[in-house]
């Protein structure tokens, strides 16, 4: 059965993977809008037994479905098409348990003039997501798969383990979705990759145009453009490409930034996982 909720979007609510598209023409660039803090009403939320999906406007992707994921990863009302097909390959990702215990609901439009290809934003339950997805990214399907690791690495690097809710002091550093744990995989990160700056982006930064000026600073630090967008980006853009990419060199901060993820075990088992079960789909057999 679908869960109960109030959607309330943190810093990620806009999320974007601009890895192909990156900030050509960065003024034109559409970001997601940053709307920290912001309630949302529960537009389109009828019951579970519904025949079709509700909808809603997305600020994206125009008119988008909502479906409700149940405990199992399944969704209600059941999907078709190509929400069907993009949903399945998620599932093929991160596994039907693992989506059913972290994604609460799976909203999709078709907006082939958006740059946005997907964005991620927590619900008020910390342990929840909401995942949107523009079905036009299904057209190239290796772009849809490195769109939906990207995603999902946003969620499992702010997960409620790694963040201690606001409140007191706090040793490491502090974003909206609250003080990261010292063992955290992002304060892991900043403190290898992000503290030798004498200044960088403001760590919940959207604005591409300070994005672009701080890459063109340090463009060997980066594997993508997008990724000097903020640590989380940075972050995501780089677990994607570890997981893509055969091999890498370690000669370049942006190479050490692959590198970083093998120190987990369980984010080796990640990649290893992808490549394997999307292997025909990634051109690796």
């Amino acid at each position: 059965m679908p869960r109960s909720r109030v959607i309330l979007l943190s810093v990620l609510a806009g999320v974007t993977l601009l890895v192909v598209l990156g900030f050509a023409g960065v003024a034109a660039v559409q970001f997601g809008q940053f709307l920290g803090g912001a309630l949302l009403s529960q537009q389109g939320e009828t019951a579970p037994n519904r025949d079709a999906p509700a909808t809603e406007e997305d600020r994206d992707f125009g008119i988008v479905d909502i479906y409700d994921v149940d405990e199992q990863g399944a969704l209600v009302p059941a999907a078709t098409g190509t929400a069907a097909d993009v949903w399945t390959l998620f599932t093929r990702i991160v596994g039907d348990d693992v989506a059913g215990a972290s994604i609460l609901q799976y909203k999709t439009g078709d907006a082939p003039e958006s740059d946005t290809l997907a964005y991620v934003y927590q619900d008020s339950d910390p342990q929840y997501w909401t995942l949107v997805v523009n079905l036009d990214t299904a057209n190239d399907p290796q772009l849809l798969i490195a769109t939906l690791v990207h995603e999902y690495a946003h969620v499992f690097s702010y997960a409620p383990e790694q963040f201690e809710p606001k409140g007191g002091s706090c040793p490491t550093f502090t974003v909206v979705e609250g003080c990261a744990e010292e063992a955290s995989y992002l304060w892991q990160f900043y403190e290898e990759f992000w503290t030798g700056y004498s200044e960088h982006p403001d760590l919940e930064n959207t604005d591409g145009d300070v994005a672009w000026e701080f890459y063109q600073r340090h463009e060997e630090d980066f594997v993508s453009d997008y990724a000097a967008t903020n640590i989380g980006e940075d972050f995501a853009e780089s677990f994607m490409t570890f997981v893509l990419e055969e091999s890498w060199s370690t000669e370049t901060v942006a190479g050490r930034k692959l590198d970083f993820f093998t120190n987990y075990p369980e984010l080796v088992e990640l990649r290893e996982h992808v490549r394997d079960e999307l292997a025909v789909e990634l051109g690796l057999r």
